[in-house]
């Protein structure tokens, strides 16, 4: 750049020059440059200059103004800093002054961004996240969500400051795991990354959040398969009696007639807690107990979060007399304290996730159906026979209905208030609704009794 140019640079953006004519500074002159009594400055070109105190330290500085007021930055030590960055420096000021920004505050803020860069890191932020939601989520859903961070994303990008994550870089990470098959992992992964960003934003560290643009990128997760589950009430029964008759803990086969029974999410039933049965007199084993229900708090519900936290939502399962003496029956395997269903080590914890799956494999069901088939098994043949039983749309109508609150989903086209009010009404049929499927399935079972005996064998017919 001239002269002239420099001078009506410095004239227009506030940042003093050389007078016409005057020669700007050379490394050799700034090599040179001694201590002397008082400190002085050596002029460059645009404000810059090199300013020398009396023990002999040089800096780089410019003199600029803004906001009608002189001001000066301090660039950084001569000779770490050289005469070449020292222009660029001064280059990038002038685009700061241009664009209606400070100088002096941009070199404070990427200060502080290089002093904390390594506390703004994504693992820092993912977990502060994760602490700030864990207590609207189910504690498995929360370890979940921490884990598969820990596992895929931290050792690829939680060591770096947030706004230094790219698409490129979020994306190569996303993609180690879909090369592992792990199709819906990788875009929960996004997803969860996409909500750190945004966390990250919202404490005051800006980022680019690339997590936004990088779904497309990602593979389509493929269409769920449907989980296995018989429909067909005769093999249903014949399914029964194997699993009721298998080498297995009596915990493992009476959760096993209780997931049947109330055809609940498995994962609800493993949770079961005794506080949450109400309406039997344990006292009286012979009485019937017309009223007994289990009363699943909200919290346990697979709801919307924003659902979770409103006790309305909690959900109410009446139970038929066989579900009542299947409790009365696994009572004892834990006096009646804490979970209904214990695991075979510890009584505090609930019994693996994967013991009633196993157990149904190890019959030679595998493929045919699973814990949560119990699910399908019940809506399938009730709204069949509701169907057959109820011709009239009004009435099979309100049984389709019904059924879908029983199994705790939301019928589509209820509002908010519908919902509210449908999980407390239609008790009367509902409790007709569950002994009937009672009775369908255990027509030709076991009592309940049977299933108490250690591990039984098999018997062959």
């Amino acid at each position: 750049m001239s002269i002239q140019a420099h001078a009506l640079w410095g004239h227009r953006w506030g940042i003093p020059t050389k007078s016409m004519g005057a020669s700007m500074l050379t490394d050799a002159e700034a090599r040179k440059a001694l201590a002397r009594q008082r400190d002085y400055k050596l002029s460059d070109a645009g404000g810059l200059h090199l300013f020398v105190t009396t023990k002999g330290h040089k800096s780089w500085r410019l003199k600029y103004r803004f906001g009608g007021k002189e001001r000066r930055l301090v660039l950084g030590s001569y000779p770490d800093l050289s005469l070449k960055k020292a222009r660029e420096l001064r280059e990038e000021a002038k685009r700061a002054l241009r664009e209606g920004r400070d100088p002096g505050l941009e070199s404070k803020r990427a200060r502080h961004s290089r002093a904390v860069g390594h506390e703004n890191t994504f693992e820092q932020f993912a977990r502060e996240w994760h602490a700030s939601q864990v207590a609207r989520w189910k504690p498995v859903h929360a370890d979940d969500v921490l884990t598969s961070m820990v596992q895929n994303l931290f050792p690829e990008i939680g060591g770096y400051p947030v706004d230094q994550i790219d698409e490129a870089l979020l994306l190569a990470a996303l993609r180690k795991v879909e090369g592992r098959g792990a199709i819906e992992t990788a875009h929960r992964l996004r997803q969860r990354a996409e909500r750190v960003f945004k966390f990250a934003t919202s404490s005051g560290a800006k980022n680019m959040n690339p997590a936004g643009n990088v779904a497309d990128a990602l593979k389509p997760v493929p269409p769920k398969k449907r989980r296995p589950a018989l429909t067909d009430i005769a093999k249903l029964r014949e399914f029964l009696r194997d699993v009721d008759r298998a080498a297995a803990s009596p915990v493992t086969r009476l959760a096993s007639r209780l997931l049947a029974l109330t055809a609940q999410r498995p994962g609800m039933v493993r949770e079961m807690l005794w506080t949450e049965i109400e309406g039997i007199d344990w006292s009286r084993p012979d009485e019937p107990s017309p009223d007994a229900l289990w009363r699943v708090p909200a919290a346990k519900m697979k709801q919307e979060l924003d659902l979770r936290e409103d006790h309305t939502f909690e959900h109410i399962v009446p139970l038929a007399e066989a579900s009542v003496e299947t409790l009365r029956a696994v009572r004892p395997f834990s006096d009646g304290r804490g979970l209904v269903f214990p695991g075979g080590r510890e009584s505090t914890k609930p019994m693996s996730e994967n013991a009633i799956g196993y157990l149904y494999n190890r019959e030679g069901w595998k493929g045919r159906h699973v814990p949560h088939g119990w699910r399908s098994s019940f809506s399938t043949i009730m709204n069949g026979r509701s169907e057959r039983t109820h011709p009239g749309a009004e009435r099979l109508l309100i049984d389709r209905l019904i059924i879908d609150l029983m199994l705790a989903h939301a019928p589509s086209g209820m509002s908010h208030t519908e919902l509210v009010y449908n999980r407390q009404a239609y008790m009367e049929r509902r409790r007709e609704l569950a002994q009937e499927w009672a009775n369908l399935l255990l027509e030709e079972a076991d009592p309940v009794a049977a299933l108490t005996e250690g591990r039984r064998r098999r018997v062959e017919r």
